[in-house]
């Protein structure tokens, strides 16, 4: 059957923010250690101890902003263990992942280094699990202040004059879990009180993210945004929209978290069926449902939106590779992990107006990696092609668009065939991003554009492989990697082509 794609102009106007394609970097496995920092000493190539082959990938990203350090390793971090002479910093046991011990070499200096290299924003999860307000308060001075302190004379001591800029700070992780275990009742008023003392000291606001909720614990969301906007009352269907004006907010973002993954039993990253690539496929397409779901609860506090949802820790969760450390959540990277992201970074862009930030989980050699590290040698992953894919729709004004498709059907279940997003960039460049669900099928496609203006050129790339498995190796590093597509034919505003089975596409109009 064929397939319709309707692309509709922007009446909203809705801007799908560059930070929807941010990242994550935890003190875990091989993620900083081995895969960020290797010491200024060693021998493979390196800018004051940062990976340079990481950093020049990286930047081909675009990457808007970075999550760091943690992950249930912020609940743990005392931020003055890494700062100072490096032979000085304390070593601590790492007690979320795998007890080992780590030398605190790669610290907020070194984190600030690496934004700064990759042209980052520097997004920092402060310590409420078991860190005190004092603490976090002088972690913010010691960054940002540009005057005369005991925090900031302590930043000059270390070697760093003018402060950084600092625009994203988290209050806590996960309270609901390794940051504390705590009820939201309790953790709203934590909340409260730390935010008070994240104190803004250079010529913008931090932007303060308050912990939200573990998947679909709406009762997390609607306490949080009562508490977060000193609200004890939603919003009337009648009101007027100045009255945001009287109430604002004490908290910009509200953080969530979804892995889509098998908690009762962790699979293979590569060694799969059929039957679990459709398992994985209806598992990932669960967080459209909790993002309608929880941007309802956050309308009735905040009509008008200016609480943002965030995304902060999401992507694939598999078994380990075989022979590593299980605490090290080491895990290889398919093309199935490429559907997964085209279909999560599709379902954020069509949400944009709600969704401010998303952060997958995680930047390197930890679960749905970009990069994977062996010593001198690095790979790319599926996952990080898909990324660099749809940079394009980063800042880009969201394109509304219907689809009419048929089903993937595996055994008595189904699931739409295909999976979309649009975007018109500032110069007037629209991109569609299509992902085709089913691992056997191709599907013909009319694409409607609907005058948004007139094109002369359509171009595409593609990431796909003859197996659902297919992935990099250090052995083979280039197996899967996209291509140029050129079977798309234009017609004035009407575009036709067939999207390969297991496939991520992104078309071009220009």
């Amino acid at each position: 059957m064929t397939s319709f794609i309707n692309v509709n102009k922007s009446e909203k106007k809705e801007v799908i923010s560059k930070h929807i394609y941010g990242h994550f970097a935890e003190h875990l496995g091989r993620c900083i250690y081995e895969g960020i920092w290797v010491g200024e000493d060693s021998s493979i190539p390196n800018t004051r101890g940062i990976r340079n082959d990481v950093v020049e990938a990286l930047k081909k990203l675009s990457i808007p902003n970075l999550r760091w350090p943690g992950g249930c390793f912020a609940d743990e971090y005392h931020w003055k263990d890494g700062i100072g002479p490096r032979e000085s910093r304390p070593s601590i046991v790492n007690n979320n992942w795998g007890k080992v011990v780590e030398n605190n070499h790669f610290g907020t200096h070194e984190f600030l280094d690496l934004c700064e290299q990759i042209n980052a924003e520097p997004y920092i999860c402060g310590n409420v699990g078991s860190g005190t307000v004092q603490e976090m308060q002088e972690w913010v001075e010691y960054i940002t202040f540009d005057g005369e302190s005991p925090m900031a004379n302590l930043r000059r001591k270390n070697g760093r004059d003018k402060p950084w800029k600092l625009k994203y700070f988290g209050i806590g992780n996960e309270n609901w879990g390794c940051g504390g275990k705590m009820r939201v009742e309790y953790y709203a008023d934590l909340y409260r009180r730390y935010q008070t003392f994240v104190r803004d000291f250079q010529d913008h606001p931090i932007y303060k993210i308050a912990c939200g909720p573990s998947e679909a614990d709406y009762h997390w969301t609607e306490v949080m945004m009562r508490e977060g906007t000193g609200r004890t009352e939603p919003f009337p269907d009648s009101v007027v929209t100045d009255i945001w004006e009287h109430h604002r907010p004490e908290m910009d973002g509200l953080a969530l978290h979804f892995y889509t993954r098998n908690r009762a039993k962790y699979d293979s990253a590569t060694e799969f069926t059929e039957e679990k690539w459709f398992d994985y496929m209806k598992r990932t397409l669960v967080m459209e449902e909790l993002i309608q779901k929880h941007t309802a609860i956050m309308d009735k506090y905040d009509p008008e939106k200016n609480v943002d949802l965030i995304v902060d820790e999401w992507g694939t969760w598999f078994n380990v590779e075989p022979g590593t450390n299980p605490g090290f959540l080491y895990q290889q990277n398919t093309l199935r992990d490429a559907l997964v992201a085209g279909i999560n970074l599709n379902i954020f862009n069509k949400h944009c107006d709600r969704v401010h930030m998303a952060n997958i989980a995680q930047m390197i050699n930890v679960l749905q990696a970009m990069i994977l590290t062996e010593g001198k040698n690095m790979i790319l992953t599926p996952t990080y092609h898909v990324f660099e894919m749809y940079k394009v729709h980063q800042d880009a004004t969201l394109l509304p668009v219907s689809v009419s498709t048929g089903d993937y059907t595996y055994g008595e279940d189904n699931l739409p065939m295909l999976n979309v997003s649009a975007s018109q960039d500032i110069s007037g460049k629209v991109h569609i991003s299509i992902c085709n669900l089913d691992p056997n099928h191709s599907e013909e496609i009319t694409c409607n554009l609907n005058e948004i203006k007139h094109f002369s050129t359509a171009s595409g790339r593609i990431l796909t492989a003859e197996s659902m498995n297919e992935h990099n190796t250090f052995e083979a590093p280039h197996r899967i990697e996209p291509t140029v597509y050129d079977e798309i034919e234009l017609h004035n505003d009407t575009i036709s082509l067939t999207i390969p089975s297991k496939s991520v596409l992104v078309i071009e109009l220009k």
